[in-house]
């Protein structure tokens, strides 16, 4: 696992982590592999390269798809294992002030007008794990919590969601929810389940 120092940067509606980036851009920085796959499949997977292998050069975080007949049905499956793997082991600063890309904001809800005596609701952030905006999302949450000294509460009002929000975003993607758990023992804080 690569750690970057976190430093604050200046405000910007882009999101900086390589998990954001398109994948024409991410491949830019990735050696790509070809290895034989063994199990099951026929002869024809044993005596061809179909499992694909990408590694993020800046990071050294790689990953592989191989469950796939051709090179072409398992890269698109390899580059987003690399996606969420990027998204859950690597940190990147977050900026001063504002804060939220366009992404975030664009799958943020708006709060609810309260009833009346009630204190307003924060936004809630919705998008499923499969999708393709899924990873950077990830990424952008777990950037601010750890800016927060993994303090999700602290992360939430930064990004305008509700913490159990953000929490229910995390914990669609195992890794990352043990990875913040991890950071939150080590700190005396109690675990999301």
């Amino acid at each position: 696992m690569t750690h970057t120092p976190i430093e604050p940067q200046p405000a910007s509606t882009a999101w900086s982590h390589p998990a954001a980036l398109d994948d024409e851009a991410l491949l830019t920085q990735c050696d790509l592999g070809r290895q034989r796959t063994s199990g099951p499949g026929g002869q024809h997977r044993n005596k061809v390269e179909t499992q694909v292998s990408i590694t993020h050069r800046p990071t050294g975080i790689s990953a592989k798809a191989g469950e796939r007949r051709s090179v072409r049905e398992n890269r698109p499956v390899a580059i987003k294992r690399l996606r969420l793997k990027l998204a859950a082991e690597h940190r990147c600063p977050v900026p001063i002030g504002e804060i939220g890309s366009d992404l975030w904001r664009s799958r943020r809800t708006p709060p609810r007008k309260p009833a009346p005596g009630q204190e307003p609701s924060l936004g809630a952030i919705a998008c499923n794990p499969k999708h393709h905006d899924y990873p950077s999302l990830l990424a952008e949450a777990l950037d601010v919590i750890a800016a927060a000294d993994w303090d999700v509460k602290k992360a939430a009002l930064r990004l305008d969601v509700s913490a159990s929000q953000l929490v229910k975003l995390i914990k669609d993607h195992p890794p990352a929810l043990e990875l913040l758990n991890r950071h939150r023992a080590s700190r005396g804080m109690r675990a999301y389940r």
